[in-house]
């Protein structure tokens, strides 16, 4: 039951994902509203690869970002980013459909070089916060920057501001 309730959030929000990053012209990828901040591309780099992290949150019970290395690609075009979004996606999704339920409660911990950088948690909250609400986050955030360029948005969860004019 929980698996199915995980598989059938995850493919509507893939989907929603995938239509925000598909809104992205390549002329906003460059922009970031401060020195602080990513840019638009690296932002919409770091969505898609928050579906790489599925095979060590689900399939491990230590990830460990020393070690951890991703090709992000080249992010220099919108349409790379969707590439590479699509590709991650794909194995999530396969990762999510083969995991065992029996596991979702057993401890998980993130650490980098033997030091705990999260706290140990079952493995449900982590994909629940880790995987699911962190991409969330970082969507809501690539509006404002979508917004902020003076590109219109795809209606995620109903019509947009622009959709209503």
């Amino acid at each position: 039951m929980i698996k199915q309730a995980l598989l059938g959030e995850f493919l509507y929000e893939a989907e929603s994902t995938r239509k925000l990053l598909k809104a992205i012209p390549d002329s906003a990828l460059n922009w970031k509203p401060s020195e602080k901040n990513w840019t638009t591309g690296q932002l919409a780099s770091h969505i898609a690869e928050v579906y790489n992290w599925y095979e060590s949150t689900f399939n491990q019970d230590v990830f460990d970002m020393g070690t951890y290395q991703y090709d992000k690609g080249d992010i220099s075009k919108a349409e790379n980013i969707v590439a590479k979004f699509e590709e991650n996606v794909a194995r999530a999704q396969k990762v999510l459909e083969n995991s065992d339920e029996n596991n979702y409660f057993n401890e998980w911990k993130m650490e980098m070089g033997g030091n705990a950088l999260f706290p140990p948690m079952p493995k449900i909250q982590v994909i629940r916060s880790f995987l699911y609400n962190h991409l969330y986050h970082h969507r809501g955030e690539l509006i404002v920057y979508l917004r902020a360029t003076g590109n219109s948005v795809p209606g995620l969860y109903g019509p947009t501001a622009e959709d209503q004019m």
